[in-house]
């Protein structure tokens, strides 16, 4: 019996991996069934592709972590009419082909989602934060896990000025660490669930 590449990690929280050709390497989708409206986050097409989530609420809702991630949003959005979300300084990326509605920093999205600051690393750099289920904090490009550990993005992909990127991720997450959590849901590796707030304390302390 073939294992399904969508597994329920928390109670109405799923996760999935594909593999993304334009980077080489498998990136991380989630959708949260247990929101109201259900939402999708930095998601490309399952194996088990649309029908599986016709057994399922609706996903309205489409939040990018940065604009980089749209992914294959569009393929979510044209069958179920969902809206898709970025902050607001990555829309100039987006053209009237793939409409995209703003969001800024601080701002409780629909299903109770939080857009939190991060930037550093583009300025519409974004973690979302949802507090069911001990607290979820979901991460896109800042931070990656490789096995149990946890690192910055390479050098290369922080531009001019590496040091200074990374300055400014410690200081967005370590405000981020005021917030109850117990899970990372990262584009990049796989999610930590259980003792996350801990996983990433520790990367903090001790990150260059």
């Amino acid at each position: 019996m073939t294992t399904p590449s969508i597994q329920e990690i928390l109670p109405g929280l799923f996760h999935w991996t594909t593999y993304h050709e334009g980077i080489g390497e498998d990136v991380h989708s989630y959708y949260i069934a247990a929101t109201r409206p259900a939402v999708l986050i930095d998601s490309r097409v399952p194996e088990e592709g649309f029908a599986w989530f016709l057994d399922h609420p609706v996903p309205e809702h489409i939040y990018l972590t940065n604009r980089l991630h749209y992914r294959h949003s569009d393929r979510f959005s044209e069958p179920f009419h969902a809206t898709v979300w970025c902050h607001e300084a990555g829309l100039d990326h987006f053209g009237e082909d793939r409409p995209v509605r703003g969001f800024k920093h601080g701002e409780t999205l629909p299903g109770g989602i939080e857009a939190l600051p991060v930037g550093a690393l583009c300025p519409e750099e974004t973690a979302f934060y949802w507090r069911a289920n001990g607290g979820a904090l979901f991460i896109g490009d800042a931070i990656v896990r490789d096995g149990d550990a946890l690192a910055f993005v390479p050098n290369e992909l922080m531009g001019e000025d590496p040091r200074a990127v990374k300055h400014g991720l410690r200081f967005a997450f370590t405000r981020h660490l005021a917030l109850d959590f117990d899970h990372l849901l990262f584009a990049h590796g796989e999610p930590w669930i259980g003792h996350g707030k801990a996983a990433l304390t520790g990367f903090l302390a001790i990150a260059a």
